[in-house]
């Protein structure tokens, strides 16, 4: 199989923006330089393996296709849907999170995106 471009939406960029000044202010910058080499193997391995994810919580959730991954070493996930032409990244969480709440916004697999979750 052919690896597809990995897309994060906005909601996604912006989990790793705020991961990213959180892991700057109480660690260290190199705790964050990790971070994104970890969420960069993530993003290549679901490029490559989009089914390896859990679906965990596509059941709890009602998504079929929902999938996540976790990172290695930082306690985040990685929600992600395949599509067919690339993977659809809908947002990067802690795992302490409550994730049903966190997700409850997220359009439905196919649905039209949120306004905020559109490049413009």
């Amino acid at each position: 199989m052919r690896p597809k471009p990995v897309i994060p939406r906005a909601l996604a960029r912006r989990d790793v923006e705020d991961a990213l000044d959180y892991l700057l202010n109480v660690a260290s910058e190199r705790v964050a330089l990790g971070f994104v080499d970890s969420l960069e193997q993530a993003y290549a391995r679901i490029s490559r393996h989009p089914n390896a994810g859990s679906p965990r919580y596509a059941h709890e959730l009602g998504l079929a296709d929902l999938r996540h991954w976790r990172l290695k070493r930082y306690p985040y996930l990685v929600f992600y849907i395949e599509q067919p032409d690339h993977i659809d990244v809908w947002r990067v969480l802690h795992g302490m999170r409550d994730i049903p709440e966190w997700l409850g916004g997220v359009p439905a697999p196919g649905g039209p995106p949120k306004d905020e979750d559109v490049d413009k």
